[in-house]
């Protein structure tokens, strides 16, 4: 059978994917620093010449990578705040889609890197915070979802219960990439659950 032959825009997608999925494996691998633009076009099979006609640098690449991660977990996220029931019910869903982050997630090295490179480039901090701001919104959001649902006060200002369930979930997950055998998945779901029981059963 003959092979349909691609179109020009298709090629280009497809010369895309090929560039983002090599640059995820190196960066993971290696580190942003380590790898040259060189690295990510040879392990896609293309020229440096190809990677510069979809990027204009590795940040940008990054800045990619890490948009579709984002969007894939709040795409994940956003179901869990709008379905609805008890208390019980919304923590135990809360828990195990943290859980599948921590034990699922392979690119959390991606965030790390990224963190880091914002600490050197203003530019790229702000396009960055972009996620950060709608990660907490997120949260915010689940949070006020299950106070209204008990009609309870919350312990703490909406605000600081958000930024406190994040960075609580990133150390974690920073403590797990560095030391698997001190946060195992026992450890983390006995945390999380230990956090949100102190939030919601006020």
């Amino acid at each position: 059978m003959k092979r349909e032959r691609l179109t020009r825009i298709q090629r280009k997608e497809q010369t895309l994917e090929n560039l983002l999925e090599a640059a995820r494996m190196m960066f993971v691998k290696k580190g942003l620093a380590a790898t040259s633009v060189e690295d990510i076009a040879e392990a896609a099979g293309y020229t440096r010449g190809a990677f510069y006609s979809n990027f204009d640098g590795k940040p940008e690449l990054l800045l990619e990578l890490l948009r579709r991660d984002h969007d894939s977990a709040h795409a994940k996220q956003r179901a869990i705040v709008e379905k609805v029931g008890t208390r019980e019910q919304m923590k135990a869903r809360a828990i195990e889609y943290f859980r599948r982050q921590f034990s699922e997630h392979d690119g959390f090295p991606l965030w790390v890197e990224a963190r880091l490179l914002g600490c050197r480039d203003a530019e790229f901090q702000e396009r960055f915070n972009v996620f950060r701001h709608e990660k907490l919104d997120q949260v915010r959001a689940y949070i006020r979802t299950v106070s209204e649902c008990e009609g309870r006060p919350l312990p703490l200002q909406m605000d600081a219960l958000a930024l406190g369930l994040v960075s609580l979930c990133d150390g974690m997950q920073f403590f797990r990439m560095c030391d698997p055998q001190m946060v195992n998945d026992e450890v983390m779901q006995t945390v999380l659950a230990g956090f949100l029981s102190c939030v919601l059963q006020r």
